[in-house]
């Protein structure tokens, strides 16, 4: 095929049939039309039904593409940079378990960052691996955890020759990008593939004002959510793999089958039209996100509010640009409580903890946006009187995922133990977990069962606690207890 990215070959296949108007006598059951009696559902749904269509002659077959959907794959690898890319209508959840089922046997062993998100900690569960997770660097400045340093890859490597995969996340869902190059470098001249969870990074490498992505940074095989940042639906996500390290049959073979068999037309048209904007206007698919948030940073002088800065130049670490990360410098208002209170003005953040919050700006932010969130700031200041307050010195306490110092040894995951007990989760200091603990958002696991409930640990969930987070995977969701292993 001739490659025009102008075309969205998958989205206009879909029209074409649209347009036919033909009796459908194949799935699914609304036949293309809205017959709920609501009438706002109906006219919300009466131009997206048409569209959601199923496997037939001339709309091809994600698991076997030979026609509209190879065409818009094969687009999508020339626009992101990648041999090859395939189409996920499961997130990145479903990209992260079938490069890590593809690469991983049981019992094999993969080096994996820890502070990953729960998805990768199910497809090792999955996959029956022994797990070396690698302890995260931190950012002085912030406190946040990032990828590990090049220099804990390289004896991790070093130490476990054998390692299937070396696994990490970047950036962190703060928008907080690292250097990848080294620790790729070290992994290839072993042997040994590197895969990345890039999410929150679709645009990296798309903008002079992005960090570089994890493909032009050499990585083997790269996930990413372009609904996150790109201008796809909801579940919208690409695989790329590139190089001979990775068996791109065997991750085919696996997105078989942890992707559903009757995947979303709606979603995987949305990737071929977002992958088209990208491919056409370039940098300029950016530029209005970019101004809109470089005038809220520069709205935020005089308040009481501060941002990590957006500096990709700023040391190892570089912030996303269309990421803003608040907190109060007065200390007033933790990360959840300004969340709340945006929400009430109808700002509605990303996510927040106990001491930023976290604004996503994409290709669909406008100007307006950014003037209804600085308003609503300044609101909140005067309300709280904050202007009143002096700033509060800022002690940044490292992430309790960077304070242990020396490689673990291997461990298998499992689901919730079965020998357990419920403790008040000030005498769990000290024992071993028996479920998982999980905020969300971000979604990155802070315990599994078997892991060591550390002080800072314990700490951080009576903080968590207290401030009310919303936490998934624990049976007393509001951490009173906690369930342990019996001695």
């Amino acid at each position: 095929m001739r490659l025009d990215a102008n075309r969205a070959p998958l989205y206009e296949a879909l029209e074409r049939h649209a347009e036919r108007r033909a009796a459908a006598f194949h799935v699914p059951g609304h036949k293309g039309r809205a017959t709920w009696d609501k009438t706002d559902a109906v006219r919300r749904y009466a131009e997206l039904l048409p569209i959601d269509l199923t496997e037939l002659s001339d709309t091809d077959d994600l698991h076997h593409p030979e026609g509209v959907i190879a065409d818009a794959e094969a687009l999508a690898a020339d626009c992101f940079g990648a041999e090859e890319t395939r189409f996920l209508v499961g997130g990145s959840t479903a990209g992260n378990l079938a490069m890590i089922l593809g690469v991983c046997r049981p019992g094999e062993l993969m080096l994996v960052q820890r502070n990953v998100h729960k998805s990768v900690v199910h497809g090792l569960m999955l996959a029956g691996a022994r797990v070396v997770f690698l302890p995260p660097a931190v950012d002085p400045a912030s406190g946040l955890a990032v990828v590990p340093a090049a220099e804990t890859v390289r004896e991790a490597l070093r130490r476990y020759p054998e390692a299937k995969a070396l696994l990490l996340s970047n950036p962190n869902y703060y928008g907080m990008a690292s250097d990848l190059r080294d620790s790729i470098r070290e992994a290839h001249e072993r042997r040994i593939p590197v895969l990345v969870d890039e999410a929150h990074g679709p645009h990296f490498g798309r903008h002079p004002a992005f960090p570089a992505s994890a493909l032009q940074m050499g990585a083997d095989v790269v996930v990413q959510s372009a609904h996150k940042m790109l201008s796809a639906m909801t579940m919208g996500a690409m695989l790329h793999l590139q190089g001979q390290l990775v068996s791109k049959s065997a991750v085919r073979q696996y997105l078989r089958m942890v992707q559903s068999s009757s995947p979303s037309y709606p979603i995987m048209a949305s990737l071929d039209l977002a992958r088209r904007e990208l491919h056409m206007k370039k940098e300029r698919s950016f530029e209005q996100a970019l101004r809109t948030a470089d005038e809220t940073r520069a709205g935020l002088a005089g308040t009481p509010f501060k941002a990590l800065a957006a500096d990709t130049t700023r040391g190892p670490y570089a912030i996303d640009p269309l990421k803003l990360v608040l907190f109060d410098a007065t200390g007033t208002l933790d990360g959840f409580s300004l969340r709340d209170e945006l929400e009430r003005l109808g700002c509605i953040a990303e996510m927040a903890d106990d001491r930023y919050v976290v604004l996503a700006f994409g290709t669909g932010t406008r100007p307006d946006n950014g003037q209804s969130l600085l308003a609503a700031l300044k609101h909140i200041a005067r309300t709280h009187r904050l202007e009143d307050r002096p700033a509060a010195g800022r002690r940044e306490e490292a992430s309790f995922f960077a304070l242990a110092k020396e490689l673990p040894e291997p461990v298998i995951l499992h689901g919730e133990a079965d020998d357990t007990e419920a403790v008040e989760l000030g005498q769990a200091e000290g024992r071993a977990a028996g479920e998982w603990v999980i905020p969300y958002p971000p979604g990155i696991p802070v315990l599994y069962p078997g892991e060591i409930v550390t002080p800072s640990i314990r700490k951080q969930l009576e903080r968590w606690r207290k401030q009310g987070a919303r936490i998934q995977g624990a049976s007393d969701a509001t951490l009173r207890t906690l369930k342990v292993l019996k001695r």
